[in-house]
């Protein structure tokens, strides 16, 4: 492995440490030393990277010691549990759940919108939600140019956002149901096959979901906007990977669908793909392992007078999680704020 900076990965086994290490490799992301951490019982694991093998290690503070950062892919409680060890052994912590998210000091970045707020980090950076992630990296482009008042947002998630769990639920459930078993749900509250459920997480205030606040809260913080209006609808989908977006957007100033579409073909990390004449739009099943935002859609929201009306779609696991860390690894080791 070529000279850089010393790596760890919590949760290696995991679904989103196993596509961090894709990425890092996909990226020739520049690592010194990489250090695979997991679960006591999933120590021995042997992992492939870069032509080489790597073994999986029980996370402890010996090898946080060892580390430059750390990229988790854990829950809540684990997260908080390891990250005062990571910092005490002066180890960046760059974290996947929401355990940090709104802290008021700790950067919550997605680098194509906020990749100055790294620089006040604390030893901890944390990573937005999937769907948060995927909405700002479509909307701050239009919220510099024409400013925003309200967000009307319904996410399509996919399955694959529930972990291996919900995968291999979907796949049961299709099974059973077109072969005339009874369908049994376990990891969603009803069955999920030839089904939606607009319900992800538990409900919260006013019988919106946690989910659903997540982006809520998130992309103010973000996006720099304390006071935007947002209204979140999350449902779950039979789709096995990549989320999908429908957001309608009241802008302060008037801009035109032909502007936006400029202004978003410009913008980093978003692929428009807009041609309602030749049946264009972006589709989950062809945003699955790739790390742009698509963008399609793009039309006058009829219902207000300053609206803008757009489709979204793109794969959760990567752009929504192990991309966006990556990203923003990559920034700390461009700056050496490590």
């Amino acid at each position: 492995m070529s000279a850089g900076i010393r790596l760890a990965i919590v949760g290696a086994t995991g679904a989103v440490g196993q596509e961090m290490l894709k990425i890092l490799e996909e990226r020739n992301f520049a690592i010194e030393e990489l250090i695979c951490l997991a679960d006591p019982r999933e120590a021995g694991t042997k992992l492939k990277f870069k032509g080489e093998t790597v073994t999986v290690q029980s996370a402890g503070p010996e090898h946080f010691k060892k580390s430059d950062v750390a990229m988790f892919a854990v829950g809540t409680d684990i997260a908080k549990e390891m990250a005062g060890t990571a910092l005490k052994n002066d180890c960046v912590v760059i974290d996947n759940s929401y355990a940090f998210r709104l802290q008021e000091d700790v950067p919550l970045v997605v680098p194509e919108v906020n990749p100055e707020d790294i620089d006040w980090h604390k030893g901890i950076i944390a990573n937005p939600n999937c769907s948060t992630i995927i909405m700002v990296v479509a909307i701050n482009p239009i919220y510099k140019a024409a400013g925003l008042k309200r967000v009307v947002v319904s996410t399509y998630q996919a399955v694959s956002g529930a972990g291996k769990a919900g995968l291999e639920e979907l796949e049961k459930h299709s099974r059973d149901y077109l072969e005339g078993r009874e369908v049994s749900p376990e990891v969603f509250a009803y069955p999920i096959a030839f089904n939606l459920i607009p319900h992800i997480d538990v409900f919260v205030e006013d019988d919106y979901t946690r989910e659903e606040m997540k982006m809520v809260w998130e992309a103010r913080k973000i996006m720099h906007a304390p006071h935007l209006q947002i209204s979140p609808t999350a449902v779950r989908v039979p789709v096995f990977r990549s989320h999908s977006e429908s957001i309608n957007l009241e802008t302060e100033k008037p801009i035109t669908p032909e502007l936006a579409r400029q202004i978003l073909e410009k913008s980093p990390g978003v692929v428009v793909q807009d041609n309602p004449a030749e049946n264009t739009y972006p589709m989950p099943l062809f945003t699955a392992g790739t790390d742009e935002v698509y963008v399609g859609r793009i039309r006058k929201d009829i219902s207000v007078e300053n609206g803008l009306a757009i489709w979204v779609a793109a794969d959760q696991i990567r752009k929504g999680a192990a991309t966006n860390a990556v990203q923003i690894a990559e920034i700390l080791a461009a700056k050496n704020q490590y």
